[in-house]
């Protein structure tokens, strides 16, 4: 399996990119107070089968663990990644982290944003602000001259100067006709190490940070991760190529934000050195 996607397979995985993209915008709508997350599960499920896909996540195997046994993977507050959707209903100034899976053409997309319920408290703002950013630094990093190193690094620093905790157990990915490839991708590192990115690759970046500590704990069902502290943590994930000059970036927040406003304050373009 070739780390370096033909310009055909790039074209199938910006398929799947642009109907993960609009299931999380589906799903968007249906976020309020009082909603079950169950429900919202369905709607995701019912939404990429109607596209002719098929929910990723839905049955994955990790290790010796149960098969995950629902299409989203939805974390509230503290959950950082892998949470169960079930008869937990969403309250006002929730954080809801939702990563979604589809595979279609025999090829995937993956993406995860994080929302807010009603009005979020300044410092639920302030993570979700700082993670966003931090996404969007790691993806200006990763270009052909670049190496993954450059990306965690970069994504480390920002969050840290900031106090908060940038989850290092779990990390973004290579992906094409699997779900996760190589190269792993650390939102943590050293600048200029690491393997070297080259044109044709692409990437899920996907920051994990905690509004506390950096240290998590897994939950007995073996998949849902929290914070150690209990603080909340927030999660975006968009899929990349690298292009000659830049990257690209396959998935979209566009959709998600014509339905609900973004939990994140908008800044001025954002430079790191």
């Amino acid at each position: 399996m070739s780390m370096l996607k033909t310009p055909h397979e790039v074209a199938l995985l910006r398929e799947c990119a642009d109907l993960v993209s609009k299931t999380l915008a589906e799903v968007a709508g249906y976020i309020s107070p009082g909603q079950e997350t169950q429900v919202l599960d369905r709607v995701a499920e019912d939404f990429i089968r109607s596209h002719g896909a098929e929910p990723a996540f839905k049955g994955y195997r990790m290790g010796s663990l149960p098969p995950f046994p629902s299409a989203l993977c939805i974390s509230v507050n503290d959950v950082v990644v892998h949470g169960f959707p079930g008869s937990y209903t969403l309250c006002e100034g929730d954080l809801v982290s939702i990563d979604c899976g589809v595979q279609l053409n025999g090829y995937f997309g993956d993406s995860a944003y994080t929302f807010g319920v009603g009005d979020l408290d300044p410092d639920k703002t302030r993570l979700c602000t700082a993670t966003h950013e931090a996404l969007m630094l790691g993806i200006a990093a990763a270009n052909p001259h670049a190496t993954i190193g450059d990306i965690g690094s970069t994504v480390q620093r920002h969050c840290q100067a900031q106090g908060l905790g940038v989850v290092r157990e779990l990390v973004g990915h290579g992906i094409g006709s699997k779900l996760h490839e190589s190269p792993q991708v650390p939102n943590f590192g050293r600048p200029n190490k690491g393997r070297r990115l080259r044109t044709g690759m692409t990437l899920c970046i996907e920051p994990m940070i905690n509004l506390g500590t950096s240290e998590i704990t897994v939950d007995s069902d073996g998949w849902t991760v929290r914070s150690a502290d209990g603080t909340p943590s927030a999660h975006y994930e968009h899929m990349i190529c690298i292009r000659a000059d830049a990257s690209e970036v396959l998935t979209t927040f566009e959709y998600i934000e014509e339905v609900i406003p973004a939990p994140y304050e908008r800044t001025q373009t954002l430079t790191y050195g």
